[in-house]
């Protein structure tokens, strides 16, 4: 419970310092100056009922042309940070849409469960890993003698993370399911607040831009992607 405790308080310290202090370490950030897209931006803020502390553009091309919009920092310091690809990639309309769909994030609150879930797992973990370390048949099953008159954590830290994966590969499926439902509730956000039509001519672009498989195999996805397939938004969005 210590051990999670800290964990848990040094993950939340650190995403509360990361806007202004760890992330400016390693990029640029500038403030947005093109005043008709901040506009447009505002607007789209005010409609949603979400307030940011500014609009910045982060030099990303400096390391690569992914492409991404996105929101940083707690409560009322949130920061809007977008890509210089990004701004050179798209139009007005299709940048507004793409931060229409990181505000359906916040709007369904999936940070937030994302955090807890996280949390949860991590207290699981080791509430396991606590009872395993007192388990002879742990250690013998894996082919090592443990210290009958002694501590044995160190040994059992070890071992749990090499076992874990094993295990955990079969939650992937549920893990990424999930996940690329929560992608499905912020594209319908998008849409309910800006034309379906410029989403989906920014989806097919980032799409193309980041190098990704328009048409993947289907039973990969389901284990893998945490994303859904552009042909697949692009499906949810034309229906909705």
């Amino acid at each position: 419970l210590w051990a999670w405790g800290v964990l848990v308080g040094w993950q939340l310290f650190l995403m509360a310092i990361a806007p202004n202090v760890i992330m400016p370490l390693f990029n640029k950030f500038t403030p947005l100056e093109d005043e008709s897209l901040k506009a447009r931006v505002q607007g789209l803020m005010q409609r949603a009922g979400f307030t940011a502390k500014g609009f910045f553009v982060m030099d990303g091309s400096r390391r690569s042309a992914h492409s991404n919009a996105f929101f940083t920092g707690f409560g009322a310091s949130k920061r809007v940070v977008f890509f210089d690809t990004l701004l050179k990639q798209l139009s007005p309309a299709e940048m507004e849409a793409v931060l229409a769909h990181e505000l359906g994030h916040f709007k369904h609150k999936h940070i937030v469960k994302m955090m807890v879930t996280s949390f949860a797992m991590t207290l699981a973990g080791l509430a396991l890993l606590g009872w395993l370390a007192q388990q002879v048949w742990f250690y013998t099953g894996l082919g090592v003698m443990p210290n009958l008159s002694g501590s044995n954590d160190a040994l059992a830290l070890v071992l749990f993370m090499l076992v874990t994966p094993v295990f955990t590969l079969f939650f992937a499926p549920v893990s990424s399911w999930r996940s690329r439902q929560q992608e499905f509730e912020a594209d319908a956000y998008a849409v309910s607040q800006t034309p379906g039509k410029d989403l989906s001519s920014a989806l097919l672009k980032l799409y193309q831009d980041n190098a990704s498989t328009l048409t993947p195999d289907p039973w990969y996805v389901k284990f893998y992607y945490s994303h859904p397939p552009a042909s697949e938004r692009l499906l949810r969005m034309k229906t909705a």
